[in-house]
Parts: C-alpha cells; sequence; structure tokens
C-alpha cells in the first residue's frame, strides 16, 4: 500500500523520474480515457485532474477541449514541478499540490472531474468521492480509470509470480488494484451521493519497453516502478542476480515488434453530480 506521504516524498520523486516511460505504458488507455471524456463532456468549462502526476492527462484535455480551463492537482511536488515545466506553453492549465481529498477552491467549481489511475490510492474512498461531490458545480461529470483485477492484468500477475510469498493483503487497501471490484466501486460512488455510476472496461497494450533496447528499457522501468522495484529493494546477491534472471525473461517472452508489452485491462468509470 502506498500512502499520502510517500506519494510527497519518495514515490512521487521516483514516478517524477519515471514520467516519460510511464506515459509510454498507458499511452493506449491516455487516448481512450481522453476520447471517452471529449464525447461525453464536450461543453466542459471547468476540469480538475485528480492526481494529474506529470500533467499528461490534463495536457491533453486542453487541447481536446480548448474553450476549458484545465487544474492539475497533485500531493508531489515533484510531478507536480513537471508537470509545470511540460504545460508552459499552455495558458489554459494550471498544477498545484494538493490533496484531493482536502482540496477546495471557490473560484473554481469543476463541472468536469477526471483521474487517470489516480483514484484508488484513497484510505477512505467515500469521503473522498464525496468531498469531491462538494466541491463539483451542479450536475458535473466524474470520469475515471482503474485496474480491473490482477488476474486480467498479465504483467502483474506474471511479475507476481516471480516474487516471494507475501502475506495475504487486503484486497480493497489503498493501492494499484483496490477498485478492481466495480460492485464495490459502484456501491462507494453511490454512498458518496454520485449518481449514475457505471464501468466500461477495456483492453490495452502495457508498453513497458521500446527504442534500441526494449528489454532493457523495461527492466529499468520495472526496476523503479511497482512490485518488482519492491522485490529488488529488498533482495541481495544471489537471491537478487536470480530474481532479475527470471524477470529478464518473462520481458524477453513479451519482445515483439520492437517493444516489450503485456495486455492489461482497466475500467472506465462515469458518474454524474
Amino acid at each position: 500500500m502506498t500512502v499520502s506521504f510517500e506519494w510527497q516524498g519518495k514515490v512521487g520523486d521516483t514516478w517524477a523520474n519515471e514520467w516519460a516511460r510511464t506515459d509510454r505504458s498507458f499511452a493506449e488507455l491516455q487516448t481512450l480515457l481522453v476520447d471517452h471524456i471529449a464525447a461525453l463532456a464536450p461543453d466542459a468549462t471547468r476540469i480538475v485532474d485528480i492526481g494529474c502526476g506529470a500533467g499528461t492527462t490534463t495536457i491533453a484535455l486542453a487541447a481536446r477541449l480548448p474553450l476549458a480551463r484545465c487544474l492539475g492537482i497533485d500531493l508531489s511536488p515533484s510531478l507536480i514541478a513537471v508537470a509545470k515545466g511540460r504545460s508552459a506553453a499552455v495558458p489554459s492549465t494550471r498544477f498545484t499540490v494538493a490533496d484531493a481529498t482536502l482540496w477546495d477552491d471557490p473560484s473554481f467549481h469543476p463541472d468536469l472531474l477526471v483521474s487517470r489511475h489516480g483514484v484508488m490510492f484513497f484510505g477512505d474512498p467515500i469521503a473522498a468521492f464525496a468531498h469531491l461531490r462538494s466541491v463539483a458545480a451542479p450536475g458535473a461529470t466524474l470520469v475515471f480509470s482503474c485496474f480491473r483485477s490482477p488476474s486480467a492484468n498479465p504483467w502483474a500477475r506474471e511479475i507476481g509470480a516471480l516474487l516471494p510469498a507475501l502475506p495475504p493483503i487486503d484486497p480493497h487497501a489503498a493501492g494499484p488494484f483496490a477498485f478492481a471490484d466495480a460492485e464495490r466501486v459502484g456501491a462507494i460512488l453511490t454512498q458518496a451521493g454520485w449518481r449514475n455510476a457505471r464501468a466500461e472496461p477495456v483492453n490495452y497494450a502495457y508498453v513497458a519497453g521500446a527504442g534500441y533496447d526494449p528489454v532493457g528499457e523495461a527492466l529499468a522501468f520495472f526496476g523503479q516502478i511497482g512490485p518488482a522495484a519492491r522485490a529488488a529493494h529488498d533482495l541481495r546477491g544471489e537471491a537478487l542476480a536470480d530474481f532479475l534472471g527470471r524477470l529478464e525473461r518473462l520481458l524477453r517472452n513479451h519482445l515483439a515488434r520492437g517493444t516489450v508489452s503485456f495486455d492489461a485491462a482497466a475500467w472506465i468509470w462515469t458518474a454524474q453530480r
């Protein structure tokens, strides 16, 4: 589980350093999500991107919806610094360090709230979504993506099979797969006061490595982000060498046409205030 203070520190710093590789891994999902948002809320004028990371979704929506003002919020100062640098030439965007569960700007009540895989880390998701509803404009639309189950995401399932056995964890604890259960998420949104909550399953290619050395790129990426990075951090000596060797063989098995990619599965959720 990753908690808020970790995003404000080392975890956020790591994701800021890895934003380009992270964007590559989410590129197909990013297109699906932005297309979905633009079709659903083409007249949005005030957009908040929750857990905006390095600003990719915020900047993309500013391009697709040129009449909108777009605000990206994230816990990580390092990620916000990257987002500000990338958006310097996009005047309709702004970024600020903020906790989405507390954020409130009386001069900016969003009519569209979005997130690309940023809401699964809420410690109290009902309270978080209730707060976001309270600061949204009447009739506002909520759209976010999140992973489906690990069993539907080979990148997680296959890497997980390489890891040392771990004690059972709460599948609903804050983390990448906290929102895998669509029935549970629908109930959360309803209890938080959102209406007409519905989820659309989408599949995409999770590209972990490309370029002149795609396997090396994928090894470097997974060495910094996700469960493989945590395992590698805890292993030493022969155990570490064995783990990295098995990870490299797995990645080579997913190398095709110059990229290392895995099938991935997500939900795109929508709801109304």
